[in-house]
């Protein structure tokens, strides 16, 4: 990351079509109508049905709400793209695309944040899968190529690193382009040799090449990239990784009486940051993967304690609508990483009984403080304000809605 905050607190349509036809295309395929018409048109409607499942977690209230639908959410993506997609020229034979990081166009997407709009569009296309949605995918990871070449060995921050090869390998079992891969796994190692210290702590990734932080926004980043990359390679060393940081993190990150997973411990081994959404869903994520192949660790158990945790404690109240942690840029996007590895852990654990409503709730909220353009930013118990947005804060929306049909 690139502030200089304490730990990040860090359908298919034609593709010959302009965008606002793409878009009108969808909505006459079934999307419904925009946003003047839509029978969810009246935002103050749901967020007053959904104060009562803020308040007392009542899934009567929320069975009075409609979840956006399968087809809202590949609007909401369509809706994003057509904000702060940019494509830019061509890369070899295929074309090099970039996010704007927001309405007025001053600039591609911060590095690690453009990995981050680039994951919620694969989100999108797992949910929907179309040729723009996959064509997009390719051009925007051709244009990180472009931006920052095959190595970021520049970049300070290993969480950055983390995040990037993430992005690579997901996109990776899209298009099976073994360019991805190679990046993801040359960048992993790189991160690796240089971040994972035994001497300090008995193990763990440090944050940043200047040593003074472990931090779970580098070290749960990593435990889904290795399971991923041992997943798309077969190479077992990853894995092997994969359970060394985890036993790491477990033993200093992880509060097994409360399921809160701390943001970060400095060298002396004081915890200096508490839980934050993006860590909490990252440690999440990373039990998922790591359940299957360690079946005599309770992953299952820490996973299910730690989203816990995150309904009874991070959310404005107990059981209801996530935080909105909209403290300094780094923080407002958060909320999209959370809903990918919470509706996923979700799905693979079969637990939708226990935790779809709570999180149904959340994607219902997210759309229906939409502003006319259709955007969501990340506050969702207030209406998004039709001034202009950036592009981080409003993934938070699309993720969740995406998100929820992992399950549904």
């Amino acid at each position: 990351m690139n502030n200089n905050a304490t730990p990040r607190i860090t359908y298919s349509c034609a593709q010959s079509l302009s965008s606002t036809t793409k878009l009108l295309a969808i909505i006459v395929m079934g999307c419904g109508i925009l946003f003047a018409g839509c029978k969810k048109d009246n935002p103050e409607t749901y967020a007053t049905a959904l104060r009562a499942v803020d308040g007392q977690s009542n899934v009567s209230a929320l069975a009075a709400v409609s979840i956006p639908t399968k087809a809202e959410a590949l609007l909401a993506m369509q809706v994003y793209n057509n904000h702060f997609y940019n494509q830019y020229g061509t890369y070899g034979s295929s074309y090099k695309a970039y996010y704007w990081k927001d309405d007025n166009h001053t600039g591609r997407m911060d590095f690690w944040t453009q990995q981050e709009a680039i994951e919620m569009l694969i989100d999108a296309y797992n949910i929907n899968p179309s040729v723009d949605l996959k064509n997009k995918i390719i051009y925007l990871y051709n244009g990180v190529r472009d931006g920052y070449g095959l190595l970021w060995s520049n970049n300070i921050y290993n969480d950055d690193i983390v995040w990037g090869a993430i992005m690579c390998v997901r996109a990776f079992k899209i298009t099976n382009d073994g360019g991805m891969l190679d990046m993801a796994k040359n960048n992993f190692n790189m991160m690796w040799n240089r971040a994972w210290d035994t001497q300090t702590l008995g193990g763990g990734l440090w944050w940043t090449t200047n040593n003074q932080t472990k931090n779970t926004c580098v070290n749960a980043p990593a435990v889904i990239c290795a399971m991923l990359l041992y997943q798309a390679t077969g190479d077992v060393s990853y894995k092997t990784k994969a359970k060394q940081i985890m036993d790491w993190m477990v033993l200093k990150l992880y509060d097994s009486s409360t399921g809160e997973v701390k943001g970060a411990i400095n060298a002396a081994g004081t915890i200096t940051e508490g839980a934050l959404s993006y860590t909490q869903g990252t440690f999440i994520g990373a039990c998922d993967l790591l359940r299957a192949d360690y079946p005599s660790t309770n992953y299952l158990a820490m996973g299910t304690k730690a989203m816990d945790y995150a309904r009874s404690s991070m959310c404005n109240t107990s059981g209801g609508i996530l935080k909105d942690e909209n403290g300094i840029a780094d923080t407002q996007g958060m909320k999209s990483i959370f809903a990918r590895w919470a509706t996923l852990f979700v799905k693979n654990t079969g637990t939708a009984t226990n935790y779809g409503p709570w999180l149904d709730a959340n994607a219902t909220q997210a759309w229906s403080i939409r502003n006319s353009q259709g955007l969501m930013w990340n506050i969702w118990g207030t209406r998004t304000p039709e001034s202009v947005r950036n592009a981080f804060e409003t993934t938070c929306g699309v993720a969740m809605i995406n998100g929820i049909y992992n399950y549904h």
